[in-house]
C-alpha cells in the first residue's frame, strides 16, 4: 500500500473560515484546564477570523470549563467549540451524574447555576443563550452550553462595564 500524494488536480485544503469552525478537545479535569481552553480558543478564533468574538468566547469557555472541572467526577472533561449561522456554540460535558432525588437535584442545579454566575452576565451581554441539563451522549453526565451571536460577541466589553 502507498501512501497518496497531492496532484495538480487535486483540490486545495479549504483555508480556516468562520463557517469551518469545528473543534472538538478533551482536556483533563484539572485546575490548569480552563487555561488551556482559554488558549485554545484564542488561537481557534484567531485562525477562522474571528478575533472579533474573542474577549465574549474565551470568558464562555473558561467559566463553563472551570465548572466542569469542579464538578466532574471523572478524570476529563470534553469540549466543543462550533461556528453554525452567525453564532459560536460552546458546549461542556462532565461526568457528574444528574441526580434522580428531586431534593438533590435542585440543589446540584443550584450549586451549579451559583458556579456560572459570571457566564450568566456574559452570555445575556452577548444576546445569548445558555443552559445545562443531562448529557444525551453514552455514560451520561452534564451538558453545559452557551451560544454567543458573532454580533453581540463583539460589541462584549473587555472589563469595565459589569452586567448583572
Amino acid at each position: 500500500m502507498t501512501c497518496s500524494t497531492p496532484t495538480l488536480a487535486d483540490p486545495p485544503p479549504v483555508p480556516p473560515a468562520p463557517e469551518t469552525l469545528s473543534y472538538s478537545l478533551t482536556l483533563p479535569a484539572a485546575p490548569q484546564s480552563p487555561a488551556v481552553a482559554r488558549a485554545a480558543t484564542r488561537t481557534i478564533l484567531q485562525a477562522h477570523g474571528l478575533a472579533d468574538m474573542t474577549d465574549a468566547a474565551v470568558q464562555t469557555v473558561s467559566e463553563l470549563a472551570a465548572c466542569a472541572c469542579r464538578f466532574t467526577p471523572a478524570a476529563e472533561v470534553y469540549v466543543s467549540l462550533r461556528y453554525r449561522d452567525g453564532a459560536l456554540r460552546v458546549i461542556l460535558y462532565d461526568a457528574h451524574p444528574r441526580h434522580t432525588n428531586p431534593r438533590l437535584a435542585a440543589a446540584c442545579d443550584t450549586r451549579r447555576r451559583a458556579n456560572l454566575r459570571v457566564l450568566s452576565c456574559v452570555v445575556r451581554a452577548c444576546v445569548g443563550e445558555w443552559g445545562f441539563g443531562d448529557a444525551r451522549e453514552p455514560g451520561g453526565g452534564t451538558r453545559m452550553w452557551a451560544m454567543l451571536p458573532r454580533e453581540g460577541a463583539c460589541a462584549y466589553p473587555a472589563g469595565g462595564r459589569t452586567y448583572g
